[in-house]
């Protein structure tokens, strides 16, 4: 959805929804990292951040038309500000990287500590930014 004329109301609303997207997609990668579907539960993990990214900078009406577009209005905008954590930025670089990779590259394998390592991450990557759109 474009964000340019959206009224305040949608706004809010596309918002709720890019969180609420954010979460579910998070319950989704728990269920793959169950399942020891390892590089399936990193894209997941990917999107929940992004979602709850894309969330983020449509409630400031900054606009991102690609997920590196995505990545980098996410660290101008609020890590290099001091907005955001810089660990909360490296999350997200870091997940925008392996999911990348197991994606497209051949013979790439993110295993159960990797998954386990990132997934704490990913929740607190989501609740800050849920925190800063709280006080937008």
């Amino acid at each position: 959805m474009k964000q340019q004329g959206l009224t305040p109301e949608q706004r809010s609303d596309l918002v709720a929804y890019r969180f609420e997207r954010a979460h579910e997609t998070l319950a989704e990668a728990k269920y793959l990292r169950e399942g020891q579907y390892y590089n399936a539960a990193i894209n997941r993990l990917y999107y929940c951040c992004f979602y709850a990214a894309s969330g983020l900078l449509v409630s400031r009406g900054i606009q991102a038309l690609t997920h590196d577009g995505v990545k980098t209005m996410l660290s101008k905008e609020f890590v290099r500000t001091g907005l955001l954590e810089v660990e909360h930025g490296s999350t997200f670089g870091d997940l925008f990287n392996r999911r990348h990779s197991s994606d497209y590259d051949d013979y790439v394998y993110n295993d159960a500590a990797t998954v386990d390592y990132l997934m704490p991450r990913a929740e607190a990557f989501i609740d800050a930014l849920q925190k800063l759109v709280t006080l937008s």
